[in-house]
């Protein structure tokens, strides 16, 4: 995406300015109105600085966690904020984070909120984050808002190790037992090749059918591995455009067993995302916008959009949600009830406990379902190999007792 300088005044008239990665100038300049900033220049930066802004991974959440709660103690314990932030920009051992630290600290020096300087750094501090932080200054709860923020990374975090846990050993799994087939199917059954050839029997069909597999195989070797390759730069291409990225996370949440998985972290997701928001006073369309896009699912993404639509037209936030095969029945109506009772947030944060209990459930069975299947997979293939290749072995033994 293309990144673009701006300069804005804020409703106090202090001028502001920064670098923002967006799709379009039109969605930046949607996003800077949305925060209530009067646009005074926009340009696209031509280049793209080769600084560590340019590698989002080197600013770890658990940096960002330990940072809110650390703010959170010093502000509540009375520490002005410029002095919190050096304390915390002295202590800090990440070199990417200390080099924000310090930005934003000179920024707050010069005049500017704790908002509009997080707000610069849009590959460190999400949208979520900047507007959580914004509302926590408006109702003077600074403290408490920080540290509701790291709570909702820990528990995002906690919910992601989870999921990565169920889904890592089954392909690991996997891709051991296939290098393992190949390994067996391209080295190694060739050498009995000649070994066979040297009994004038006619090999058995098995043997035979395995033979005629390995040779195919170390023909089209290096041309399967181009295709396979080529497949998946076109497929990776194809999967960071709007359409694609639509079809596959369609397709996620219809996987036979891990679709039901993914799509109790999506709800999990959206209702702790939504439930901080919306206890952390940020206005409902703003909130829904800033879950759409942190639902990490571009199907969640599109339902909740449309939720934005029905309720600028009136509608309340189940009704639209309750249209979509993707929340269940049960998330709709408590989502309802918590509208019509006021208890909104609580409805949400039930709703995501919930789920995060679920999906624990589902990732302690899918862990004890596949781990024999996959044990059992590479038993019969790795057996049904070494049977194939010692049918002729044993066809020749019987011949000479004979």
């Amino acid at each position: 995406m293309p990144l673009y300088r701006y300069k804005a005044k804020d409703p106090d008239g202090r001028t502001l300015s920064g670098t923002l990665e967006v799709e379009n100038e039109r969605s930046l300049i949607n996003l800077l109105r949305e925060r209530g900033l009067v646009i005074v220049s926009l340009t696209e930066e031509r280049h793209r600085p080769q600084l560590w802004k340019g590698r989002p991974g080197k600013v770890k959440e658990d940096d960002l966690i330990v940072f809110s709660r650390q703010l959170a103690t010093m502000v509540n314990a009375g520490l002005p904020l410029v002095q919190s932030l050096h304390v915390l920009n002295e202590q800090m051992e990440n070199r990417a984070f200390k080099k924000v630290l310090q930005e934003i600290e000179q920024d707050i020096e010069g005049g500017a909120n704790l908002s509009d300087a997080l707000v610069k750094h849009p590959r460190v501090f999400s949208d979520l984050f900047v507007n959580l932080v914004k509302a926590g200054e408006a109702s003077g709860m600074l403290d408490e808002i920080l540290d509701r923020v790291a709570s909702y990374l820990e528990a995002s975090g906690a919910l992601r190790r989870k999921v990565r846990a169920a889904l890592i050993y089954p392909a690991v799994v996997t891709g051991i037992s296939l290098l393992i087939t190949a390994f067996l199917l391209i080295w190694v059954i060739p050498k009995f090749k000649d070994i066979f050839a040297g009994f004038g029997a006619k090999l058995p069909l098995p043997t035979a059918l395995l033979l005629a597999l390995s040779d195919k195989m170390q023909t089209w070797l290096l041309p399967g591995i181009a295709f396979l390759v080529i497949s998946g730069v076109i497929l990776r291409l194809y999967a960071r455009s709007d359409r694609g990225r639509l079809w596959f996370d369609q397709l996620k949440l219809n996987l036979p067993v891990f679709g039901v998985l993914l799509k109790k972290v999506a709800i999990s997701k959206f209702a702790r995302t939504f439930c901080t928001l919306v206890k952390s006073g940020v206005p409902i369309l703003t909130s829904l916008q800033i879950v759409g896009r942190t639902a990490g699912n571009k199907v969640i993404e599109q339902v909740v959009d449309g939720t934005r639509v029905s309720i600028r037209e009136g509608e309340s936030v189940a009704e639209p949600l309750g249209k979509s095969p993707v929340f269940p029945p049960m998330v709709v109506r408590m989502i309802a009830v918590g509208e019509q009772t006021g208890a909104l947030e609580s409805m949400l944060s039930k709703i995501a406990d919930f789920y995060d209990q679920q999906v624990e459930a589902s990732v302690s069975g899918l862990t004890s379902m596949i781990e024999p299947l996959l044990i059992a997979f590479l038993g019969v293939v790795i057996g049904s190999i070494v049977i194939c290749m010692f049918l002729p072995i044993f066809k020749l033994s019987a011949i000479i007792g004979m």
